[in-house]
């Protein structure tokens, strides 16, 4: 199976109170994610996209700590806070892949992953999905408005703090469609 996640923002003290999760610190926070995340990531074979900002103020050595206790294969997109890529300490095998962008078919529907929420992408005009993060859960409406019923924002905020399948995107975009005005 396939999943999605963004903004995880492992430890990132000040994310707490800014998009109001409900942790009481840092701690508390990195370990929920891995509780949520194993949960719901069953297989080593599992695939997790990660569309950035994986760890905030973190070191290399941190960012190696978290990845070893998730389950599935990672893949990363990169965010705007990913400095423990620089890190001499930091595995970058833990990843499979680092990109900027990618894109994936899933039962002929076209997945454009991306940080960052887009105008227009790839296969737009045909359905195409496109998935982000960033801008955690302010301006929802906006950015739903804008961006239309494909455009899904995966950041943690918006899925309960645990990565959402494939399937269930579809699900929710395949909704979203019929009610679309």
């Amino acid at each position: 199976m396939q999943y999605f996640i963004a903004d995880l923002h492992f430890y990132h003290a000040a994310v707490i109170e800014f998009g109001q999760r409900p942790f009481h610190d840092v701690m508390d926070m990195n370990q929920q994610l891995i509780k949520n995340w194993n949960q719901v990531v069953q297989s080593p074979k599992d695939e997790v996209y990660i569309l950035g900002d994986f760890v905030y103020h973190g070191t290399g050595e941190q960012a190696n700590q978290i990845l070893r206790q998730l389950r599935g294969r990672k893949y990363l997109i990169k965010g705007n806070h990913e400095a423990y890529l620089n890190d001499e300490n930091f595995d970058q095998s833990l990843f499979e892949w680092i990109k900027d962008y990618h894109e994936l078919n899933y039962h002929k529907r076209k997945f454009v992953l991306f940080h960052y929420p887009i105008l227009e992408w790839n296969g737009y005009y045909h359905q195409a999905i496109q998935l982000y993060g960033h801008v955690h859960d302010t301006r929802t409406d906006y950015f739903n408005g804008l961006l239309g019923p494909n455009a899904v924002n995966v950041g943690a905020d918006m899925i309960n703090y645990r990565p959402i399948s494939i399937d269930e995107v579809i699900d929710l975009v395949n909704t979203r469609e019929m009610t679309w005005l």
